[in-house]
């Protein structure tokens, strides 16, 4: 069993920086594929960026403003998110999937989180 909490979601300013935390148990994270989501009200969850430990792949729309690392110590990854944008507002997952090689698609991944929410004010 997997079990995956967030943290460090907060009200950030438009331009302004946030580092999200997502702690596993059960396994090692080089074990299996991660990634993370947004979801906001009302719309479809979306792919942020997915990685196994050779293979990292960030959407479009963070390219650039995103980036990822971990403690493997502590089994915690990160999501350092820089020059936040209002469409950056969304609740954010973690998640994995028990096959190697990372995915877009939502449904692949076997795993979440709880979420934390992400608010970008303008």
């Amino acid at each position: 069993q997997v079990q995956l909490v967030e943290s460090g979601g907060a009200l950030v300013q438009t331009g302004g920086s946030l580092r999200l935390s997502c702690a596993a148990s059960g396994q090692t994270f080089s074990t299996f594929s991660m990634g993370w989501f947004r979801q906001a009200p009302g719309k479809e969850r979306e792919f942020v960026v997915g990685w196994s430990r050779y293979i990292t792949s960030f959407a479009d729309s963070v390219k650039g403003r995103f980036t990822i690392s971990r403690d493997n110590a502590k089994n915690t990854v990160y999501l350092q998110m820089n020059s936040l944008k209002p469409e950056d507002t969304a609740v954010y997952y973690c998640a994995l999937r028990a096959v190697f090689g990372p995915t877009s698609s939502a449904s692949d991944y076997d795993y979440w989180g709880q979420g934390t929410q992400v608010t970008v004010s303008s």
